[in-house]
């Protein structure tokens, strides 16, 4: 019964691609027709049950049944799968608009509060179990120069993953306006990476904090190695807790650390950041954002990614930190530079399968890049991208014109 209504399902889903299945009882079904652009594939489930789960829940049904190798990929690859299914259901493709029921809102804000408490220690332990499985995956993946673990920027095809970090770098230091001398707080500083480049190119001194003690570490030996120990310093301490020391910094700059914090907690960070935040300060605050309204972590991200994460919508954002009377005084959607950055990562990972097999076990490396597939395809087809939002305390603080971010 659920294998035929996966294959209804399926059949709806797919028309542009061509997807073969191969059903556990030998049935074999073809869905869809060759597109160029488009991925051509052939999978096989192992055994019966494969339908149910994804009936269950698609998406964490699909990843743990192609981890645990219930799902093979026969002909094309991870990426192929998650992307034949997405780019055939896109976001920007829609019928009718219709206004959501009391119902659904209330199931809706329900459910996403739900997984989204994080309190101090829980932030720590959330934190912990993505960045704490070593840094020597992370240095397989990112970047060799600055280990960005965020979107590149990408001003053109033609340059290279290590290119388009320095170019978001750079893009960033821009929008802070940075003067020699100022103080700069890099709240989740990952392996210093921005602190670094901040302190290398604009003669500024930087703390970077993080929960993770592997980036710590690191971090702290990658500012030793590029000659800015002493102007860039590194803690293992909670934004909160940094807050109640009652010290102020000239900048605050935040890259990839938002997801992390929950909504119930959105409007404690922003109030944080404003106490933190000099009168005269800038801040720059980058992260994944959807571009429809509030929604939910899907259960796959939620148990083996990102405990706790939640990806945030420009409304929710803004409407948290105009509570803390920050001035949002300029906003960039970047659409499409963290699918290329993404594939550059999936492809990185590839190279060096044997080697992150050899780290951890032939089912890590399926999870792994199971959510690089399903991450890329969330900004090429899906409804995600990335927020860049500048923020100022005072109307004052920075040119009226967007022209000095040009002259840096």
């Amino acid at each position: 019964m659920s294998a035929k209504l996966i294959d209804r399902i399926l059949s709806r889903i797919v028309k542009k691609g061509r997807l073969v299945l191969r059903h556990a009882d030998g049935r074999v079904v073809d869905f869809g027709r060759e597109v160029p652009g488009y991925p051509d594939l052939v999978i096989r489930f192992t055994d019966e049950h494969v339908t149910r789960d994804l009936i269950r829940d698609p998406r964490l049904g699909a990843g743990e049944c192609y981890m645990d190798g219930r799902i093979v990929i026969e002909v094309g690859e991870v990426m192929d799968f998650v992307q034949l299914i997405q780019s055939n259901a896109r976001w920007e493709k829609r019928g009718r608009l219709n206004a959501p029921t009391i119902f659904s809102k209330m199931r809706h804000r329900a459910s996403y509060l739900a997984h989204s408490f994080n309190n101090a220690a829980s932030s720590r332990r959330n934190v912990s179990h993505h960045y704490d499985v070593g840094n020597d995956l992370y240095e397989l993946m990112l970047d060799s120069g600055y280990m960005q673990y965020s979107c590149g920027y990408w001003p053109s095809d033609d340059i290279s993953l290590e290119e388009a970090q320095v170019a978001k770098l750079a893009h960033i230091a821009a929008k802070l306006a940075l003067e020699p001398g100022q103080r700069v707080l890099d709240i989740g500083c990952g392996w210093g990476g921005m602190a670094i480049y901040l302190a290398e190119h604009h003669d500024v001194e930087v703390l970077g904090i993080t929960l993770s003690s592997e980036q710590l570490a690191l971090a702290r030996q990658r500012a030793e190695k590029a000659g800015v120990a002493d102007r860039v310093q590194f803690e293992l301490i909670d934004y909160r807790d940094l807050a109640r020391r009652g010290l102020s910094y000239d900048r605050i700059v935040s890259v990839g650390m938002f997801e992390h914090v929950g909504t119930p907690q959105f409007d404690g960070f922003f109030r944080a950041c404003a106490n933190l935040l000099s009168e005269e300060g800038v801040m720059l605050l980058h992260t994944i954002g959807r571009m429809g309204g509030p929604g939910r972590t899907d259960a796959f991200t939620d148990k083996y990614i990102f405990p706790g994460g939640y990806i945030p919508a420009l409304s929710e954002t803004v409407a948290s930190s105009e509570k803390s009377r920050l001035i949002a005084s300029d906003v960039e959607t970047l659409r499409l530079h963290y699918a290329k950055t993404l594939r550059e990562w999936y492809k990185r990972c590839m190279e060096n399968r044997e080697a992150i097999i050899g780290m951890y076990d032939e089912r890590f490396f399926r999870m792994w890049t199971f959510y690089l597939s399903g991450a890329t395809a969330a900004f090429e087809s899906g409804g995600m991208c990335n927020y860049q939002i500048q923020y100022v305390r005072d109307r004052h603080a920075l040119p009226l014109t967007r022209n000095y971010m040009l002259d840096k």
